[in-house]
């Protein structure tokens, strides 16, 4: 069948991407599922730093590559050997296929599935395959590649079945888009990888999608403080919608000093959400004793972390890595809809707006500006 799709075909692109374009809008001919494997019609597809650290080069992966992580659609097609869902079901999908067998899987850590990982630097779905095609003649050029195994930037898409968690037909997709990436992210950092208790102190560096949304996962498990950090005053405004009790602008005051002060010498726990090793350390410098930090960001992968050793030691400080919001997509998206229907985490104040698939590269621009929380591709 055949597809609209936003392909990169090179890395560390000039700006504005609305004039370089390096996502080119093209038709391409879609292969239909193989065992364990499942067409998708999506719905929505959502804008993500993520997806910008590979445009401009901060994060290197295998092109030409059909991009897009963060997405929900419906089924419309599953192929031999999947199990759990059928035509008409609605999903989500996880941007790290969760095999169930590995060690990691074995002992509940989904986000580090390691035949998921594999197959995503690989360009591949979970069993190796790629499913995007160009058309007759153009054969010689490099084969595309599946981003994170997911590919949302398409009007249609296949997945293994272990990137899809079924929803239910009652959350509209456009919302539930964001539980593929910002949620998953943001809340499972508060409440799988930090384990915030109530009345606990927080801070949170980078006020982006993900950051945002820690900040709601924060409100929603009771912290206090909720101490949002951000270099735009725009960002800011949105955090205290979104559940942040005091504001920290880190372009006119030194971030990890301000937040020290509110907070007598530190929050108990930092959440970096920015993607920059300098944003790391100072949310580690932001804790107080016995303080943990949280990154959740992904820099470049040549860029180093700074912190000072002995207080690791002297303070019994705690710099943790949380991916995907250390979750289980199968167990987390599902109570974090739960979450959002009962009043505790208002995703809707992330949607910025929808654009077409057409505006892919304007909005690349708009989220490279900070103008813009989450955009969401509307394929219908």
């Amino acid at each position: 069948m055949k597809t609209r799709a936003a392909v990169l075909y090179s890395l560390d692109n000039p700006k504005p991407y609305s004039h370089s374009k390096p996502l080119r809008i093209e038709e391409l001919e879609l292969e239909p599922p193989g065992p364990g494997e499942v067409l998708v019609e999506v719905a929505g597809a959502g804008l993500c730093h993520s997806d910008l650290s590979v445009i401009n080069g901060t994060r290197p992966w295998p092109v030409p590559l059909v991009l897009g992580h963060e997405a929900a659609g419906i089924v419309r097609e599953t192929g031999p050997e999947v199990t759990g869902l059928q035509p008409g079901d609605h999903v989500v999908f996880s941007f790290v296929p969760v095999c169930g067998t590995c060690p990691q899987c074995a002992t509940g850590r989904g986000s580090l599935c390691e035949p998921g990982v594999t197959a995503n630097r690989a360009g591949t779905l979970l069993r190796g395959t790629t499913r995007f095609r160009r058309h007759a003649g153009l054969e010689a050029q490099p084969p595309l590649k599946h981003h994170l195994g997911v590919s949302g930037f398409s009007q249609w898409t296949v997945a293994a079945q272990e990137s899809l968690v079924k929803i239910p037909k009652d959350i509209p997709l456009e919302t539930a888009v964001l539980f593929g990436c910002a949620v998953m992210t943001g809340v499972g950092a508060v409440v799988n990888t930090a384990k915030l208790p109530p009345g606990s102190s927080v801070a949170v560096f980078g006020m982006g999608g993900v950051g945002l949304s820690a900040i709601m996962g924060a409100k929603a498990v009771g912290a206090y403080p909720i101490i949002a950090v951000d270099l735009l005053e725009s960002k800011l405004q949105l955090a205290l919608r979104c559940g942040a009790t005091h504001v920290v602008n880190g372009s006119t005051v030194d971030a990890p000093a301000a937040v020290r002060d509110l907070t007598s010498g530190g929050v108990e726990t930092a959440i970096e959400a920015a993607g920059h090793e300098l944003a790391i350390a100072q949310a580690y410098a932001s804790t107080r004793r016995g303080g943990k930090a949280v990154a959740i960001g992904l820099p470049h992968p040549s860029k180093m972390l700074s912190i000072p050793a002995v207080s690791l030691i002297a303070e019994e400080k705690t710099l943790m890595g949380s991916y995907m919001g250390s979750c289980v997509p199968s167990r987390d998206i599902p109570r974090f809809l739960r979450m959002h229907r009962a009043g505790n985490l208002p995703v809707e104040l992330l949607r910025s707006r929808d654009i077409t698939l057409d505006q892919v590269n304007e909005g690349f621009d708009a989220l490279d500006r900070g103008e813009v929380a989450r955009q969401v591709i509307r394929f219908h």
